[in-house]
């Protein structure tokens, strides 16, 4: 991470494969990474995180939940047509240094159940807006969303009066870079463009100075996953930098 205001958003992260994920970050960098978010089947390390990792040394953590995505969010359960469980991950950090305050969110949508995709993007904007009540704060939006451009889930999200735009769509041409596809399968798989990163550019204005999706395949012909990281630079306030 060249950026250490960087925020690295996962999803279906085991609390093992979280643990060592954790533990080489911190092999690697002086300043220690933490993590907020829950296992989504009990609330605690049962199954699949989606979790927000950071630096303590450069964010303080005002306060984080997790919001499980369905008729019940506020405890652990499986929402309409989902064939899984599925969970928002939500943080307001302040920036050391600068004050600034921001909203992280991290959030992985069912792969089966249109509805509960459509449902659950509602249910993200709800707590979106929410936010409004901490002042007008920047705030961004990861994750898997199982969702391509045409489906509702993706429309409801990006589209006014949703103050959330794609970060793809905002960037220009020449500061792409990379693939344009995410998911990519293990070989077999059509490769479809699913994973998003959404920022309030209507409600905030962002500095977008770029915007890539990285190889998950190498000269070893061996996936490191069956996604490709998608990654941005921003900035939120008078050249601060940010790293997702």
């Amino acid at each position: 991470m060249h950026c250490e205001e960087s925020f690295i958003c996962l999803q279906e992260v085991l609390h093992q494969q979280l643990v060592d994920i954790l533990h080489g970050l911190n092999q690697q960098q002086k300043a220690q990474w933490e993590h907020i978010g829950v296992g989504r089947d009990d609330g605690m390390e049962g199954g699949e995180y989606s979790p927000i990792l950071y630096q303590p040394s450069i964010w303080a953590l005002q306060r984080w939940e997790t919001v499980w995505l369905s008729e019940t969010p506020e405890q652990p359960s499986r929402g309409w047509d989902a064939a899984c469980i599925r969970i928002l991950t939500i943080g307001v950090f302040q920036h050391r240094q600068s004050k600034q305050t921001l909203v992280a969110m991290n959030t992985h949508l069912d792969h089966q159940g249109a509805l509960s995709r459509y449902k659950a993007a509602q249910l993200i904007l709800r707590k979106i807006n929410e936010t409004s009540s901490l002042g007008n704060l920047p705030v961004f939006l990861a994750g898997d969303f199982n969702s391509q451009q045409d489906d509702g889930a993706y429309k409801l999200l990006a589209s006014h009066p949703s103050p959330m735009e794609d970060l793809h769509t905002l960037s220009s041409p020449n500061s792409r870079y990379g693939h344009h596809n995410t998911f990519t399968g293990f070989g077999d798989d059509e490769p479809t463009r699913i994973d998003f990163l959404f920022i309030n550019q209507r409600a905030h204005p962002w500095l977008i100075q770029g915007y890539g999706v990285l190889e998950n395949k190498f000269d070893d012909d061996v996936y490191i996953s069956d996604h490709r990281a998608v990654v941005a630079d921003t900035a939120i306030n008078e050249g601060q930098s940010l790293e997702v």
